[in-house]
């Protein structure tokens, strides 16, 4: 339970990070904190969107501001999703359950990672009414991507997500340096079970590197090419929108869309792949002319601020995800602070839309968006 004088001091997204830095042990929020490498693309991430500009507008009526979006025929309460991030356990017994639920009181999308610590079919008796999307890696095993899919599909989710941004992982020098080399006992990849014969949780556990993920990647195929996108669509998903995550340039966006792909996600895995690529906001415009409204284009990395939602609607993402601050928020409270800080953010973003002049999410344009002066800026119209 949080303390009175704690709860009055979170007062934006970035507050729960700093409460929890104080609750977890170090290792741990290193692990969830920290980007790869130099973190050059982590701290991009958050600098990126204080370069884009908001055009206020004045004399508009917002006397009726809705946040409300529509997302594949299923209505959100407002354009922020929970991105799939796995191991939610580590900061909330409840882990993924926990967050699910929230999604499900507040409307929200929820993302669940193919390396959760609670299974599909758990997240899924937790939140029955949630707004659920499963996301897959290709791993070297074909046919157990293919299960894990199969199973999400029995369980009432309606959407896959299909990270493609992690062939390698990013090396993560701040777990090697805090001997965070294996997923802390009694935790475990909680959508593995039905195939631990194969020794799966040996894999991702074995110690073999310094760093933990670094022992996760032995589980992926390396091998892929664009091919696994339309096999993914067209003979696993059975009819579900597919979102490829992890496009973070106009080429990929393209092909990833040829592929079969009904959504784009620009999202640089939160800094934690490849080090020094741009930030997601920046590669957003690409993305977007490149897509030419054929397909939704989503975006995560950085965002903190409701104002950081509006900028990436202004330049064309349908919503954005959160994804670290979802374990900071459990860490604090559980679901209660979760709760709480996704309102926060909701509060932010209609402050944002009313002084921009916007009433509905559709109302936000690119003409509400600029660089600053003594930079370049080129309308996506």
């Amino acid at each position: 339970m949080l303390e009175e004088s704690e709860k009055r001091n979170l007062l934006n997204v970035d507050d729960y990070q700093v409460l929890a830095k104080t609750k977890l042990p170090h290792s741990l929020y290193e692990y969830l904190a920290s980007g790869t490498a130099d973190a050059t693309t982590l701290r991009e991430n958050r600098d990126a969107f204080a370069r884009w500009y908001l055009r206020p507008r004045a004399m508009r009526p917002v006397g009726r501001i809705s946040t409300r979006m529509v997302l594949f025929g299923q209505g959100l309460s407002m354009p922020v999703f929970c991105s799939p991030a796995g191991v939610h356990a580590l900061c909330h017994p409840d882990g993924e359950c926990a967050t699910a639920r929230v999604c499900q009181d507040l409307g929200l999308l929820f993302g669940l990672s193919q390396h959760a610590t609670k299974s599909i079919e758990q997240v899924a008796a937790a939140a029955p009414q949630s707004h659920r999307y499963y996301q897959a890696y290709i791993l070297k095993d074909r046919s157990i991507t293919a299960r894990l899919v199969q199973r999400a599909i029995q369980a009432g989710y309606s959407g896959i997500f299909l990270t493609v941004d992690s062939v390698r992982f990013g090396y993560r020098e701040a777990d090697a340096r805090n001997g965070f080399d294996a997923l802390p006992s009694p935790h475990r990849l909680a959508n593995y079970d039905e195939v631990r014969q194969q020794n799966l949780d040996q894999t991702y556990n074995a110690k073999t590197h310094l760093a933990w993920d670094q022992n996760s990647e032995l589980l992926f195929e390396q091998n892929v090419s664009w091919k696994d996108v339309t096999w993914l669509k067209e003979e696993v998903c059975g009819g579900l929108p597919l979102i490829v995550k992890g496009i973070m340039t106009a080429e990929d966006a393209v092909l990833a869309i040829e592929a079969g792909a009904d959504a784009i996600m620009v999202s640089n895995h939160g800094g934690r792949q490849l080090d020094t690529c741009l930030g997601s906001i920046d590669v957003l415009p690409e993305v977007v002319m490149a897509v030419g409204g054929r397909v939704p284009v989503l975006l995560d990395g950085g965002v903190r601020r409701g104002t950081d939602v509006v900028k990436a609607l202004a330049l064309g993402a349908a919503a954005v995800g959160l994804g670290k601050p979802l374990f900071f928020a459990l860490a604090c409270g559980g679901e209660s602070s979760l709760k709480d800080m996704l309102e926060i953010l909701q509060t932010e973003i209609e402050v944002a839309m009313a002084l921009c002049g916007c009433e509905t999410i559709s109302d936000i344009q690119s003409s509400h968006i600029t660089r600053h002066p003594g930079g370049h800026f080129q309308s996506r119209l």
